[in-house]
């Protein structure tokens, strides 16, 4: 689950994080109200929607007068801002973050993640600060510098120091960038994050280690233990299909295709857009129904692929271990004709029960091509939306 920024420097503040003061506007009167609150001489006013490179979209303005701040937040508002991570239908300015000026005299990187590679959590640093750590990565990866941290023992003191030196802190804030470090850590851990990322993270004028930008993301299957964090959901920014799939328990993601498929189990989901891809389609979405769907559960998700506008088809491809092969048929003819099918389906049924559910399909009346195997299934579901 993703969060915005402001949302995120409030998160961070509660572990002793350096942030500038800054307040949430939905209006721009509001945001006119935010900048005298303030009392600063230089604003700063930076749209909040759930993507990176707002700033090269427009979306991020400084302000050195309330008439600045107000002219700022009308042009901002309402926006459709398109990043390299928004896709090009880009996402509308709702909110904006009306945050002090900050006298910055560098800025450097510094992110948390979980390294798959060697089952630990991760802290980067970089004196590149300011650029997507991807370019960093691609022009001068040897500007970045890694300590892998002991989930046993968290991130050491010795390990920040080190960062903070390799990325040429003025030696006397090594010790203030370390407790940053730290504290960034232990906000990581704590709130069961998977991603904790700081670009920029800027020394000041005074002497101040402070976060000028935050980007917090949550893993989803620990928010029950956070219902602080899962009341900073923000259900705009997300995509209506993926919260209606959320409601029943299914794992769904939006993609750009025109296949809309059903599977059980992530890697045969994800075996499934690949043997698309390969057979000439475009998968339209990621949807794995779960090992022990019922018949109600898959109504639900035949129903959210045939809500996108862009699938032309449906390819079903289960493989019947804990489901059963009859249940998955059972739900995929209810859903049917619910909704009324209208479009290309194959279905590929393997394992418990599967002739009684190729059975309840072949009786079911409904206009649907069975398949024999993975491969036969992709190949015909792309050939009809042909």
């Amino acid at each position: 689950m993703n969060i915005h920024e402001y949302q995120g420097k409030e998160v961070l503040k509660q572990y002793g994080v350096s942030v500038p003061a800054g307040k949430v506007a939905f209006t721009v009167d509001e945001a006119v109200e935010a900048a005298v609150a303030l009392g600063s001489p230089v604003v700063v006013v930076k749209a909040q929607i759930h993507a990176g490179g707002r700033g090269k979209a427009g979306g991020v303005k400084v302000a050195k007068n309330l008439d600045e701040v107000r002219s700022y937040a009308q042009e901002i508002l309402g926006k459709v801002l398109v990043t390299h991570q928004t896709g090009p239908e880009g996402k509308e300015v709702k909110r904006l973050l009306i945050e002090q000026g900050c006298d910055i005299k560098k800025e450097y990187y510094v992110g948390v993640v979980v390294d798959r590679g060697t089952g630990s959590v991760v802290m980067m640093a970089s004196e590149e600060g300011g650029t997507e750590i991807e370019e960093v990565a691609a022009n001068a990866p040897e500007k970045i510098f890694k300590e892998v941290i002991d989930p046993a023992l968290g991130l050491q003191p010795y390990q920040a120091r080190r960062l903070a030196f390799a990325i040429h802190i003025p030696k006397e804030l090594v010790n203030k960038a370390a407790g940053f470090m730290l504290a960034l850590y232990a906000a990581f851990v704590d709130k069961d994050c998977s991603i904790a990322e700081i670009n920029p993270l800027v020394v000041t004028g005074d002497g101040d280690v402070m976060a000028l930008d935050a980007k917090l993301n949550f893993d989803s299957n620990a928010l029950f233990r956070h219902k602080d964090i899962l009341a900073l959901r923000d259900l705009e920014e997300e995509d209506a299909k993926e919260i209606e799939a959320s409601k029943f328990d299914l794992s769904y993601i939006a993609l750009d295709g025109n296949i809309g498929c059903m599977v059980n189990g992530a890697g045969l989901a994800m075996a499934t857009m690949d043997i698309i891809k390969y057979y000439g389609g475009d998968p339209a979405n990621f949807l794995d129904v779960g090992g022990g769907a019922t018949a109600e559960k898959v109504t639900e998700a035949f129903k959210i692929i045939l809500s996108d506008a862009k699938v032309k088809g449906i390819f079903i491809n289960i493989f019947g271990g804990i489901m059963k092969c009859d249940v998955i048929a059972s739900g995929v003819v209810e859903a049917a004709k619910q909704v009324g099918l209208d479009r290309p389906l194959v279905v590929r049924l393997e394992g418990t029960n599967v002739e009684l559910g190729k059975q309840i399909l072949a009786e079911s009346g409904l206009a649907i091509v069975s398949a024999d195997s993975m491969a036969d299934g992709a190949q015909q579901i792309v050939a009809l939306v042909s």
